[in-house]
């Protein structure tokens, strides 16, 4: 089966779902980081070009809630955000019967509805936390492979990549937010693993659409606004 995987350069996703026996590939306005099939360009240009189910990692700079709060005092911003949901809705709309949009907590949730689950990478495998929210149509939800028990600090769980006090051992630099936004490896094989074989059966067969608010319409991007905030690609 044909697999998509959006806004991914680090070709983890992609390379699961290919071991497993699929016709995938990824596709970033970056090059991939690891040699494999790779569009490297607007998602949109092969958005129907025949696929049976698209992976998709939007990027979160102006969608993450921890940034929200900024786009009440930056005009600038706020345009990106809502450029950034448009991205979404364009996702989401697309042909592709199958479909998961990944992301961190952010504002996607307010505006196309809460996601079908949130997953952590300590369920699959890796000493790490970090929720990630998977909007899903035509999928099954996810389901743990393997859990990774943290460490207690004044009763509070805390995992490898956490510090004591609860935050990301991660330092300040200009690749964090690549370093952050690659999937984990046990969170792909999941995917490959579990969403792989049902791409064999009708594709209404796990029917989970999450349909846009209709409140979304009414707040759509200026186009001269997002390209001034320098978000317009």
């Amino acid at each position: 089966m044909r697999v998509l995987v959006a806004c991914e350069y680090s070709g983890r996703v992609r390379d699961a779902f290919i071991g497993a026996g699929h016709d995938a590939m990824s596709c970033d306005l970056l090059p991939t980081e690891v040699e494999g099939p790779h569009y490297q360009g607007d998602v949109r240009d092969i958005l129907s070009n025949g696929w049976d189910l698209m992976v998709a990692h939007p990027p979160c700079t102006y969608l993450s809630v921890s940034g929200a709060h900024w786009n009440e005092t930056n005009y600038g911003r706020a345009a990106c955000t809502l450029h950034a949901l448009e991205f979404v809705r364009t996702l989401m709309r697309s042909p592709i019967k199958r479909l998961a949009i990944e992301n961190p907590v952010s504002v996607i949730s307010s505006h196309f509805g809460e996601p079908t689950q949130i997953v952590q990478p300590y369920e699959y495998g890796h000493d790490a936390s970090k929720a990630t929210c998977l909007w899903l149509k035509n999928l099954e939800p996810l389901k743990p492979t393997g859990r990774v028990l943290p460490r207690m600090v004044n009763g509070q769980p805390r995992w490898g990549n956490q510090t004591d006090s609860g935050q990301n051992k991660l330092g300040p630099s200009e690749d964090r937010w690549k370093e952050r936004s690659r999937t984990f490896e046990g969170i792909a094989q999941a995917m490959a693993d579990q969403w792989g074989p049902l791409l064999s059966w009708p594709a209404d067969l796990f029917d989970t659409p999450r349909p846009a608010r209709a409140a979304y319409d009414k707040r759509q991007p200026s186009p001269e606004a997002a390209i001034s905030a320098g978000c317009l690609t």
